[in-house]
This record gives C-alpha cells, sequence and structure tokens, in this order.
C-alpha cells in the first residue's frame, strides 16, 4: 500500500477548530513534514491549492501558500519522495500548466505529478473576477478533460493543434519534454467525475467521511472500480485521512474530543454554504455528499482514524485490504510531532507495509 503525505500548506491543516493546534503555513514547515515523510519512506506528498478561506473565529485556510512555487521548492530538497502539486484549471491555461510542470519535473529528476481540480468553490474564482457561471458545474469534467488532453499532448509530442469547445491550440510548443510520465490525480466523488478519473486520470482520491470507519470508503472505491472496468485503463484509488495518535486509545480520543469542543461552526457553514451553487445537487459530489450522508459536522476536512499507535496501525491495514485501495494519504493533527510518532510506532505495526528508516 502507496503511503502519502498531505502537507500543511494552509493554516491549521485539516482541523476546522479554535481548540486543535493553530499555526500558520511557511516553506520551513512544509520541508521539515517532507523532508521527514522521506525519511520514513513515505511513497509521496501533496499539495492543495486553496485561494480563499472559510474565516470564522479560526481564520481557517485565510492563510496559505501556492502549490507550484511550494512543490519546486521541495523538490530542490529532496531525493526520492514523489511530489504532486495541485492545479485549479480555471486559474491556468493547459499550455502554462504543462510547462511549469516540465520545469519541476526537471528540478525534481521525474518526481512530479499534478492534482487536477475542476474547481467547486465560487468564491475562490469570484474574488479574482474568472468565475464562469453556475454552468460551470455541469460541464466541468468536459473541461477537464479538453485540460488534460492539451497537457498530454505537449507532454508526449511537443506540440498541440487541439480545438475543442473550452480551448483551440494553434501550434502550440512546449519542449523540453518531460524525463517521466507526469501522472495525474484527481478527486472526484459524482458520477460524472468518476467517469472522468477511469478515462484520464491515473489516481481518484476516494470519499472518507467518518470516524473509525475505514469501511466507509468501500462503496466510493467500488464505483471508480467498476468504472475503471468500463474504460478498460487503470486508475488507482487513493483515500485521504486524518491520523490522531497517542499510546492509548484513550488518549487520543482525548484529543479528539478537545478539537470538538471547539469546532468552528462558521467557518464550516461558510464551507457548506459554497456547495448551494451546483445545481446538479449529485449527492456524491463533495460538498453535497458531506451534507446527504454526514450525521454530524465534525471539526475535519474528510474522515479521521482517532486511537492508539497499534489501533492505527491495525485501521490502515483495514483500509489498504479493501479491493481497490492502492494507497492512503495522511494528514495530522500536530504535523511534525505526529509524522515522527507515524514513522516510529505505528509503521512497524502496519503488515500492509514493511518498516522503514528513520526520518534525520
Amino acid at each position: 500500500m502507496q503511503l502519502g503525505v498531505f502537507i500543511p500548506i494552509g493554516n491549521n491543516g485539516w482541523l476546522i477548530s479554535t481548540t486543535s493546534p493553530q499555526y500558520k503555513p511557511s516553506f520551513e514547515l512544509n520541508r521539515t513534514v517532507v523532508q521527514k515523510a522521506e525519511g520514513y519512506g513515505f511513497d509521496f506528498a501533496l499539495s492543495m491549492i486553496k485561494l480563499h478561506g472559510f474565516g470564522g473565529k479560526s481564520e481557517f485556510w485565510d492563510y496559505n501558500l501556492e502549490s507550484f512555487t511550494l512543490m519546486a521548492g521541495l523538490a530542490a530538497v529532496t531525493e526520492r519522495i514523489k511530489l504532486f502539486a495541485t492545479c485549479a484549471v480555471l486559474t491556468m491555461p493547459p499550455p502554462l500548466t504543462a510547462r511549469m510542470a516540465v520545469t519541476i519535473d526537471s528540478i525534481s529528476k521525474g518526481r512530479f505529478g499534478i492534482n487536477i481540480v475542476s474547481g467547486w468553490q465560487r468564491r475562490e474564482y469570484a474574488q479574482m473576477g474568472i468565475w464562469p457561471g453556475s454552468e460551470h458545474y455541469r460541464r466541468r469534467y468536459e473541461y477537464c478533460t479538453e485540460y488534460v488532453t492539451i497537457m498530454r499532448e505537449l507532454w508526449e509530442t511537443g506540440r498541440s493543434d487541439f480545438k475543442g469547445d473550452f480551448f483551440q491550440m494553434d501550434d502550440c510548443r512546449c519542449l523540453p519534454l518531460p524525463t517521466q510520465k507526469i501522472a495525474i490525480i484527481c478527486a472526484a466523488q459524482s458520477d460524472a467525475g468518476t467517469r472522468y478519473a477511469a478515462q484520464h486520470a491515473d489516481y481518484n482520491f476516494c470519499s472518507s467521511f467518518g470516524v473509525n470507519m475505514p469501511e466507509a470508503v468501500g462503496q466510493s472505491v467500488a464505483r471508480l472500480v467498476a468504472a475503471t472496468t468500463k474504460t478498460g485503463r487503470t486508475c488507482n484509488a487513493l483515500v485521504s485521512i486524518m491520523v490522531i495518535a497517542d499510546e492509548t486509545d484513550a488518549a487520543a480520543m482525548a484529543k479528539w474530543d478537545h478539537y470538538k469542543d471547539g469546532i468552528d461552526l462558521d467557518a464550516i457553514a461558510w464551507r457548506e454554504a459554497q456547495a448551494e451553487d451546483d445545481p446538479t445537487r449529485d449527492p456524491f459530489a463533495g460538498p453535497n455528499k458531506r451534507k446527504t450522508f454526514g450525521t454530524q459536522r465534525l471539526p475535519s476536512v474528510g474522515g479521521v482514524l482517532v486511537g492508539s499507535y497499534r489501533s492505527i496501525a491495525r485501521m490502515l491495514d483495514e483500509l489498504g485490504s479493501i479491493p481497490g485501495v492502492d494507497g492512503v494519504m495522511l494528514s495530522f493533527d500536530e504535523f511534525v510531532a505526529g509524522i515522527d510518532n507515524f514513522g516510529r510506532y505505528v509503521l512497524p505495526l502496519m503488515t500492509s507495509r514493511h518498516a522503514s528508516v528513520s526520518a534525520p
């Protein structure tokens, strides 16, 4: 099972709480986290892109670094770990993204990939005057299909004359070619998104809501597996999970309860309000899925595993045993201490991973 880290490019990580660890993002913090992950044998690191936060008392995600430039910097100070930057497709033309990717491929010596974000949070784009309107929800995966097609043409041949509904290339050039295949990741949950991932992505993040419920991702993974069966391609399922661990289950749960006591309801409400624009109301789309299937509001973005080091290892092994799951991407409540504790105390207990070397 592959192991990745969802690095803290935004303030306060993935806990929407005033009682969780409060911090601002920096290159130094992210360098420390990724170098430790590399030392412990993690396979990849991924940074999101967030252009407008959720506010509230925690100022959640109001402070963010930029994904491509961050990963370029990290490429220069790492040696083995794969690095993924996130592209918000509405903000950059595909030839520019393709050229930036080739540049980081050169810096990293072939360790770079791109996470494609179709764009669901209207406010991120409206603030810059580039929101195309609610019609984008209906055709966003057609837009992404053209986007990725152009980039792959440029990476494979150095030129593109693609003509589509959204983009028209005219002898567009991009040289040199990348040294390695640049993998595409997405996090599609809707029916249309799952079909898009099966046709065009190499990896797709499947949904992981709830606490200590590894089996909850099974339905989402099964839908991806069924879609890839139809396309005949390989699109591996990844799962994004937060880990809150301690020496005992009780100590870890006490941390989680403390974070829940400080849940920032204003920030969560702002985030959920952004889903109201989506006219499709697809229950499997990210924001709508949270509203449709969530039984309670939790101070976390995505699923959470809470428990002792041994319990965390067991639950991750359960995730790894789900048919179709190729890997997990981890975030932590306290990133530096969390990744150290994970590497020292959880990794050696996982049967789905071999024990790795210690971080520097």
